[in-house]
């Protein structure tokens, strides 16, 4: 059977953390939501052998990756960049494009800058972008959903964590749905 072209599959997908840093989280809007989403997404991909590129924005001033998303990304390639959109660094492309992968799920903050930016220059890429909107954030929420909309209409794809997780995993009974459904309760 042939699935949807929009179904995530394991070995095309890959997680982009975009600028969960220690100065700039305080200003947002529902970051402990955010930092638990990320978290949550995150520690299921590890059991899914999903890999995970981190960007952080001007780091000496920004501060670093928050402890936590740092943590449970284990040994993810950092960027350092100070475009908005990791598309516009040079070291994020031979990054992204060693990985071989052609979805990217999508998740950071700020959505209306940074967020935003790089989707859009993903897409432009021809890179299939999933965003699940739990897993970003803006100083205001009108902002972020905002961006999300724009987003939308530019071609990426709209999604939540449990929806990315349920679509790698694609069926029940194995022991990662197990550790995977043991996360999200």
């Amino acid at each position: 059977m042939k699935h949807h072209p929009s179904l995530l599959q394991r070995d095309q997908a890959a997680l982009l953390i975009i600028d969960v840093q220690e100065r700039l989280v305080t200003a947002m809007a529902n970051r402990a939501g955010v930092e638990q989403a990320i978290g949550l997404l995150q520690q299921g991909l590890n059991l899914l052998q999903v890999p995970t590129l981190l960007t952080e924005q001007y780091p000496k001033g920004l501060g670093p990756t928050l402890a936590s998303i740092r943590q449970a990304a284990g040994g993810a390639d950092c960027i350092e960049k100070t475009t908005f959109s990791c598309c516009g660094e040079q070291s994020f492309w031979p990054a992204l494009e060693a990985l071989q992968r052609r979805q990217i799920i999508v998740t950071g903050m700020e959505t209306h800058v940074c967020v935003l930016q790089t989707v859009l220059d993903l897409l432009q890429a021809g890179y299939q972008v999933h965003v699940p909107i739990s897993a970003t954030c803006s100083r205001s929420d009108a902002n972020r959903d905002n961006a999300l909309r724009r987003m939308e209409q530019a071609g990426a794809i709209l999604t939540n964590v449990e929806s990315v997780l349920f679509e790698l995993l694609r069926a029940a009974g194995s022991a990662e749905f197990k550790a995977i459904s043991k996360l999200i309760v």
